[in-house]
C-alpha cells in the first residue's frame, strides 16, 4: 500500500467464510487438485468451478494417471462446508453436478515437461512487521473474524447462523502505525428465528449475541474505543445466501486470498492450479522471500515481484522493494535471494514441498499468515542465513 506521507489515514480489508459462493468454488477446485495429487503427485491440474441454485459445474484441464469421482467429491466438500439442509438454499444431497473436465493442451505440456513455467506472468509477495504473522493488520483481523463466524456456527454457539458470511475491518493509522479499529462489519446468513416482529431485520438481541460471540474474542481491546462502529447484517437481514442468492466462481476472491488490498497483486488466482502453475507456486515463493527478509529484520516491510515466461525455467525478473525500510540496498538483497533461494518452478516445488495434497485448506481464510504445517511458504528458516549474509555486505 502506497502512502508515503505521514498523518492519519484509514485502511479497510475484507474476508469471507468458507460458505461464501466464490469460496465454495475455490474449495471444490482445490479438493479436485488434492485428490489428483494423492494419486499422482505429477498430475497437472487447472480446475475451475461454478455454482448457482441447485447446480455445481467443475471444468478445466487435468492430465493424470489417477481418477477423480467428481460428483462424490463435490458433494463431500459441500457437506463439510455446511450446506446440509434446504433452509440454506443449497444442499449437498440434492444439487446437480456437471463434470466438464478435459486434458491439458500438449502445446503447454511440452514446455512444462522440461521444467519450464506453466504460464507467463508476474507474482507478488509481501510481508511487514505489523503483526506476529508478518501480515497487514486489517486483513489479519478480517480473516480471524470470518474464521470465528464459521466456528460459532459449527460449534452451535450461534446455531441460527448459515454457512455464507463476510467480515470487514477498517483500521485507523497515524504515521503508518495502527492506532485503533474504526469500523467492523459482520454479515452472516441466518435462519428466520432471529427476525423481529416486522420480519425485515434481525433482533437487537441477536446483533449483540454476534458481537459478543464473534467480534469481542477477536478484536484486541486496546484497538477498540467508544467511536468504533459495529455493523451487523447492515441491510437488516440475510435469509437468502450462498448459491441461492449469488453465483460463485473459482478465483474471484484474489484480494481476500492475499493481502487484503494492502500490497500489489499480479492478477492470477490460486485455487485449482497445480504447482507447475507459477500463478500459485511463485506467489508462495515470493511471500516466503518477503517474510524471511522481514523476519531477519532486514526490513520493516518488503514487496517481492517475480516474473516468468511460459516454458522458461528461470524468472525473467526478480524485484525486491523494502519501501525505504531496508538495512541494505534492495539490489544487494536481490543478489542474496537469487544465490540462496531456488526460483525455477522445479526448485520452488521441491523447496516448498508443493506436490502434496495440501491445497483445500488454503482455499479459505487466506493463503498467507497461516501457522498450519502445510503452509511451508510461511516458514522463516532462511532468516538467519539472510541476516548473516547481509551483515557482511552492510
Amino acid at each position: 500500500m502506497s502512502n508515503n506521507g505521514k498523518g492519519k489515514y484509514f485502511f479497510t480489508s475484507e474476508s469471507v467464510t468458507e460458505g461464501h459462493p466464490d469460496k465454495v468454488c475455490d474449495q471444490l477446485s482445490d479438493a479436485v487438485l488434492d485428490e489428483v495429487l494423492r494419486q499422482d503427485p505429477m498430475g497437472r491440474v487447472a480446475c475451475e468451478s461454478f455454482i448457482t441454485v441447485g447446480l455445481a459445474i467443475v471444468g478445466g484441464e487435468i492430465t493424470t494417471k489417477g481418477y477423480v469421482e467428481v460428483g462424490d467429491l463435490v458433494r463431500k466438500t459441500v457437506k463439510e462446508i455446511g450446506y446440509t439442509h434446504p433452509k440454506y438454499g443449497f444442499n449437498y444431497d440434492t444439487c446437480a453436478v456437471l463434470n466438464a473436465i478435459g486434458k491439458q493442451s500438449p502445446d503447454i505440456s511440452q514446455g512444462v515437461d522440461t521444467g519450464g513455467a506453466g504460464d507467463q506472468g508476474l507474482m507478488i509477495g509481501y510481508a511487514c512487521d505489523e503483526t506476529p504473522e508478518l501480515m497487514p493488520l486489517p486483513i489479519t483481523l478480517a480473516h480471524k473474524l470470518a474464521r470465528r463466524l464459521s466456528e460459532v456456527r459449527k460449534k452451535n454457539i450461534l446455531p441460527y447462523l448459515g454457512p455464507d458470511g463476510k467480515s470487514q475491518v477498517t483500521v485507523e493509522y497515524l504515521d503508518h502505525t495502527a492506532m485503533r479499529v474504526d469500523a467492523i462489519v459482520i454479515s452472516s446468513q441466518h435462519t428466520e428465528e432471529i427476525l423481529d416482529k416486522t420480519g425485515k431485520k434481525i433482533t437487537e438481541k441477536s446483533k449483540q449475541e454476534i458481537i459478543k460471540a464473534v467480534i469481542d474474542p477477536i478484536i484486541p481491546k486496546n484497538l477498540v474505543d467508544k467511536k468504533t462502529k459495529y455493523y451487523v447484517n447492515p441491510t437488516g437481514k440475510f435469509l437468502i445466501g450462498g448459491p441461492q442468492s449469488d453465483t460463485g466462481m473459482t478465483g474471484r476472491k484474489i484480494i481476500v486470498d492475499t493481502y487484503g488490498g494492502w500490497a500489489a497483486h499480479g492478477g492470477g488466482a490460486f485455487s485449482g492450479k497445480d504447482p507447475t502453475k507459477v500463478d500459485r507456486s511463485a506467489c508462495y515463493m515470493a511471500r516466503y522471500i518477503a517474510k524471511n527478509i522481514v523476519a531477519a529484520k532486514l526490513a520493516k516491510t518488503c514487496t517481492v515481484q517475480l516474473a516468468y515466461a511460459i516454458g522458461v525455467a528461470d524468472p525473467v525478473s526478480v524485484m525486491i522493494d523494502t519501501n525505504g525500510t531496508g538495512v541494505i540496498h534492495s539490489e544487494k538483497l536481490t543478489t542474496l535471494v537469487r544465490e540462496m533461494i531456488p526460483l525455477t518452478p522445479k526448485g520452488i516445488i521441491d523447496h516448498l514441498k508443493l506436490r502434496r495434497p495440501i491445497y483445500q485448506k488454503t482455499a479459505s481464510y487466506g493463503h498467507f499468515g497461516r501457522t498450519e504445517p502445510e503452509f511451508t511458504w510461511e516458514v522463516t528458516d532462511k532468516k538467519d542465513q539472510l541476516k548473516k549474509a547481509a551483515e557482511k555486505l552492510a
